[in-house]
């Protein structure tokens, strides 16, 4: 199976081509020329084999069929400008980022993909305190989530026309080794194990965690399942354990119960993100039904395995 993947060098997408990559895929990553990013991809300081590495800007993508030989499979678009808190209330970049998508779906088309799948996000959903699944009402409240919205709209509509298969995975709170150094997980273990103090937020607010190894096992699921996505609606939550989800302080506490209680933490004096206080209760049932993944790694592991890298 030979898969395109823009996003390839962001912490999710370098997990994703790695588990493609060692289930036999063929992967051509998609990067920015000079991507500062590209070692991600590599093993030994080489890139393994099976990947293919093209340099094409994601205001470029229509330039793919002529650098890519022969028919392609499945394109998994995860690059996205201003994915960062500061850029999430940027409405032209964010619009920008749409027109990004539906471009790399008209590539895809021409490519010969029989899917596209697209990472949205659960900023999608807005502010709610139930459990979300994939048939509740979106109301965003960043650019970011009515960006990811607006391509879940326009996207399904031109894939069907384009004559794809079409997946749009709203991914949760991802963590694990190799996430972003200014994350909460990352910046919690980095501070604890130094004996620092976090300042919080109040962390009162429902969350959930999803490991990067199950991450990307459920995009490679996505990738490479036998059916048609879109016969059960093509919209897909991808988080964790349905049982951990909790109160974020929850987390933070076990975080620093694995480091030796060492720090300490000081809640209420943080604001909250871009969307505001955002609860996540994600309901994963429609994934796991569709094509039997489910998660794997629990929090308490997940930590121990970013320790043991630290």
């Amino acid at each position: 199976m030979k898969i395109v993947v823009t996003g390839a060098t962001s912490f999710v997408g370098a997990g994703a081509v790695r588990e493609l990559l060692r289930r036999g895929c063929e992967v051509c990553a998609v990067l920015r020329e000079h991507s500062v990013k590209a070692d991600r991809l590599k093993d030994n300081g080489a890139f393994p084999e099976g990947l293919t590495v093209l340099n094409v800007d994601l205001g470029e993508l229509s330039r793919l069929p002529e650098l890519i030989e022969g028919p392609c499979d499945v394109f998994l678009h995860m690059g996205w400008r201003g994915a960062g808190s500061s850029d999430r209330g940027k409405e032209e970049i964010q619009r920008e980022s749409v027109r990004d998508a539906l471009g790399a779906v008209r590539t895809a088309a021409l490519l010969g993909c029989r899917r596209f799948l697209f990472t949205g996000s659960q900023a999608e959903y807005g502010v709610y305190d139930c459990l979300a699944d994939e048939e509740m009402p979106c109301r965003p409240t960043s650019f970011y989530g009515k960006a990811k919205l607006a391509v879940r709209r326009e996207a399904e509509e031109l894939c069907r026309r384009c004559g794809m298969d079409y997946g749009h995975i709203r991914i949760f709170s991802v963590y694990g080794p190799g996430d972003h150094s200014w994350s909460l997980v990352s910046t919690c273990l980095d501070t604890f194990l130094k004996g620092g103090r976090m300042e919080l937020s109040a962390c009162t607010q429902q969350w959930n965690f999803l490991y990067i190894d199950d991450a990307a096992r459920a995009l490679s699921d996505l990738a490479e399942f036998s059916g048609t996505l879109s016969d059960f609606g093509c919209v897909y939550n991808l988080a964790g354990p349905m049982d951990e989800t909790g109160p974020l302080r929850g987390f933070v506490e076990q975080m620093y119960e694995l480091c030796g209680r060492r720090g300490d933490m000081r809640y209420g004096l943080r604001p909250p993100n871009a969307e505001g206080v955002v609860n996540l209760i994600p309901d994963i049932r429609k994934l796991r039904d569709v094509t039997g993944w489910e998660p794997k790694i629990r929090f308490e592991q997940g930590i121990r395995n970013m320790l043991r890298k630290l």
